[in-house]
C-alpha cells in the first residue's frame, strides 16, 4: 500500500486546493455542542471532548487496509507539528468493502508500527449514516446537531475540522492529503476571538 500510495493521492493534488473541501463559510455555531461528545478509546476508556477547547480538532474515519492508508504517516507529522494547537483523532471503521477487518488492539499495533501513530485512536465504529452511527459521526453529518454539514464520510479518510471554538469549519474528502494547502492553510490561521 505503501508504494501505490502517491499514484492515489496524484488525483487530488491536480484538483484545486480550493475546490477540495466543503466549508461553513458563515461560521454557523452547532446547535449541539461539540464539546458535549465523547468517544470510547480503543483501549476502552471514555475520551471526552469537553478537553478540547481552544484546540482545533481533526476526526478522521480510517482503515488499515486501504489505498488512503499512507495517510496515517502524514496525520502522525501533522500530529507532531501542531502539537498542542490541534488534536487529530481517528476513528477505525470496516463500512467501506471490508478494509478495516481487525479488533482494535490489532488497528493500534498496526497503526503503531507501521506508522508510529500516537494520536488517539476510538474503538471500531459506524461512521456512515444509519442505525448504529457513532454519534460524532451523526453530528458531523447532521447539520441540524452541527449547523450545516450533512457530508457523510464518501470514503475512508475523510476528514472533518473543527476550529478552537467548536465549530465544524471543513469537510476534506480521501484524496485531499493531511499535509496538503487546503488543510494546512486553515491549521496555521489564527482562532478568531
Amino acid at each position: 500500500m505503501k508504494t501505490i500510495y502517491p499514484l492515489i493521492m496524484l488525483k487530488g493534488k491536480l484538483r484545486d486546493a480550493d475546490t477540495a473541501k466543503d466549508h461553513n463559510t458563515n461560521m454557523i455555531a452547532p446547535p449541539v455542542s461539540f464539546y458535549k461528545l465523547h468517544g470510547i478509546l480503543n483501549s476502552g476508556t471514555t475520551y471526552s471532548f469537553d478537553g478540547l477547547a481552544n484546540r482545533k480538532v481533526l476526526l478522521v474515519n480510517t482503515a488499515s487496509d486501504c489505498g488512503f492508508t499512507g495517510q496515517y504517516d502524514e496525520l502522525q507529522q501533522l500530529y507532531t507539528q501542531y502539537r498542542g494547537s490541534l488534536e487529530i483523532i481517528g476513528f477505525p471503521s470496516n463500512d467501506f468493502k471490508n478494509q478495516e477487518k481487525g479488533s482494535d488492539e490489532e488497528i493500534a499495533a498496526f497503526c503503531k508500527l507501521n506508522y508510529g501513530v500516537t494520536f488517539p485512536l476510538m474503538q471500531k465504529s459506524k461512521v456512515t449514516k444509519g442505525s448504529g452511527q457513532n454519534e460524532v459521526f451523526k453530528w458531523l453529518s447532521d447539520a441540524l446537531l452541527n449547523g450545516w454539514s450533512n457530508q457523510q464520510p464518501k470514503w475512508n479518510f475523510c476528514k472533518y475540522l473543527v476550529n478552537e471554538q467548536g465549530i465544524l469549519t471543513h469537510f476534506f474528502p480521501s484524496d485531499v492529503s493531511p499535509l496538503s494547502a487546503a488543510v494546512t492553510k486553515q491549521l496555521k490561521m489564527q482562532r478568531v476571538k
